[in-house]
């Protein structure tokens, strides 16, 4: 598996304008529980279900964590990938094994047919959740270690 890091920042859309001269790119500025962040939303960032950013909308977005970032105030994050979410809603973004656990021991996925499982491209995903970069969505989790949960959506990024 790549070595990969993905730290999530979960907030509310404050303000959306363009990123200096980059005609594709936009500062996102986010109020988050720990305060204000702004993030780089490129050409590069998967957003998922191509939804269209709104003031007042809630999101999850994920940058890579061994990726250096300006020390400046408030705080910058280049988004690799960035997700609306619903309330009481929580979306991970890891690498699972064969047994559908996470790389840091922490979450497995219990799978039901109710599931819906897609491709990066939308379409129905039929092969292996393992040793894949997976986007779950998700609302309980038991309190076991690791925390086991029954997803609503995985997004498989082939």
């Amino acid at each position: 598996m790549p070595n990969f890091s993905f730290v999530p920042l979960e907030g509310t859309i404050q303000n959306i304008r363009p990123f200096g001269d980059e005609c594709c790119s936009s500062l996102v500025t986010l109020q988050t529980s720990e305060g204000t962040v702004t993030v780089v939303v490129s050409s590069d960032t998967y957003v998922i279900s191509e939804v269209r950013l709104r003031r007042g909308m809630t999101v999850a977005a994920f940058y890579d964590a061994q990726v250096p970032v300006p020390l400046i105030y408030p705080p910058q994050y280049r988004a690799v990938i960035l997700g609306r979410k619903q309330p009481n809603e929580t979306i991970t973004v890891d690498y699972f094994d064969e047994t559908l656990t996470n790389n840091d021991n922490t979450l497995k996925l219990n799978v039901s047919p109710a599931t819906d499982i897609v491709g990066s491209n939308g379409q129905p995903f039929h092969c292996s959740l393992a040793d894949r970069l997976l986007i779950v969505y998700y609302t309980n989790a038991t309190k076991s270690i690791p925390a086991q949960i029954v997803p609503r959506k995985i997004i498989v990024m082939c």
